[in-house]
């Protein structure tokens, strides 16, 4: 491959990979705007907003091997709970003593119902034993619908300093490295062009003037000729006249 080969497919890649980026901003931004403004819709009514789908990373090992670390879930929001059952995978509000208050994705192992409402025991796949607290309906975030692998390291390494040098500002600069040069490219061409049309502007410009100068001698010279047809016309009429009178 030749150096004009690689700078194409370098270009390419780097288009790929800054369009991309763009297009996941776009999209983050689309779906933070949509969050703000149904929870704000939702805060006028007095209520508190719950997205449909919410997106998780998994920065512990209790579930694996089936849900490792850095693997990130998808789980939609549950308006029943009876909708969910044993066997089911839930992300909740712990409130057990040594996780209070952390966001937990755990296995359901079973269901208790009683005058109080519904909890769910719960236990990650690779615990011995069942969390020391039941989870209420209440506390419940979301059922797990699928699963990406590895996905949050990618989250990680965007968060940082050095992967949001590489991922975001580098192709972003990039791009506007790409119009500045290209908008000198076309200023250039744009000269090259205005060169090679000036002269023909020019030369067409001159037969015009050329042209019309002709057309004007041309009406000149027949107006001069019809002065001339008429003066002659007149002086022969005054020939005219004059023998009758001196006949007379």
């Amino acid at each position: 491959m030749n150096v004009k080969g690689l700078k194409r497919v370098l270009k390419f890649v780097s288009d790929v990979i800054a369009w991309t980026c763009l297009c996941l901003l776009i999209l983050i931004g689309a779906c933070i705007i949509y969050y703000f403004i149904c929870a704000k819709i939702y805060a006028s009514k007095g209520e508190e907003y719950k997205s449909y789908f919410s997106l998780y990373t998994i920065i512990s090992p209790s579930m694996e091997p089936n849900i490792k670390v850095y693997d990130v879930i998808l789980d939609t929001r549950v308006d029943d709970p009876k909708d969910i059952k044993v066997g089911d995978v839930i992300t909740f509000i712990s409130t057990g003593s040594l996780s209070n208050g952390m966001t937990i994705t755990h296995r359901v192992v079973d269901i208790i119902e009683n005058e109080n409402g519904i909890f769910f025991m719960t236990k990650g796949d690779n615990n011995q034993s069942p969390d020391g607290a039941l989870v209420s309906a209440e506390n419940v975030l979301g059922k797990t619908l699928l699963r990406f692998p590895q996905l949050g390291r990618i989250q990680f390494f965007v968060a940082s300093k050095g992967g949001f040098l590489i991922v975001v500002i580098i192709p972003a600069l990039g791009i506007i490295i790409y119009d500045i040069i290209k908008l000198f490219k076309n200023s250039k061409l744009k000269t090259k062009v205005e060169k090679i049309i000036e002269p023909i502007d020019k030369k067409a410009e001159e037969d015009e003037k050329r042209k019309k100068a002709e057309a004007e001698a041309k009406r000149k010279a027949q107006l001069k000729a019809k002065l001339a047809k008429q003066l002659a016309m007149q002086e022969d009429i005054l020939d005219e006249e004059d023998n009758r009178t001196s006949k007379l």
